[in-house]
């Protein structure tokens, strides 16, 4: 009987860490990691900025709520830069692995390519 209780135990905590691990959705505006939350509020002026942080060789980033999140998948972020969006992923620590990036109104904008 103890063997049972202790299974049942540990499928539990193993499915709800399942479950903890599961994506979700931030919503924030796409800044580099330069500037960071300098560029929490989006606008032509941060997309102008961004994007040249960017190609000068920074790399995205998400600001969300004043946090700054790092992000993976950088070419589905291209041309974003100074933008709203949503972004659906996993997070671990201050990093999001990505699974989809749309605009924060709902405007599907890119789908991240399968490796």
């Amino acid at each position: 009987m103890m063997k049972k209780a202790l299974l049942l135990a540990i499928s539990l905590l193993v499915f709800g860490c399942l479950a903890y691990s599961a994506d979700k959705t931030f919503v924030g505006t796409v800044s580099d990691e330069h500037c960071g939350a300098k560029h929490a509020t989006a606008s032509a002026d941060a997309a102008a900025c961004v994007e040249k942080c960017v190609s000068g060789g920074a790399k995205y980033v998400l600001v969300s709520k004043g946090k700054v999140y790092q992000l993976d998948k950088q070419d589905d972020f291209k041309g974003m830069g100074g933008t709203s969006v949503k972004v659906t992923g996993s997070l671990s620590g201050d990093a999001i692995t990505v699974t989809k990036v749309a605009a924060a109104g709902g405007h599907h904008m890119k789908a991240p390519k399968e490796s």
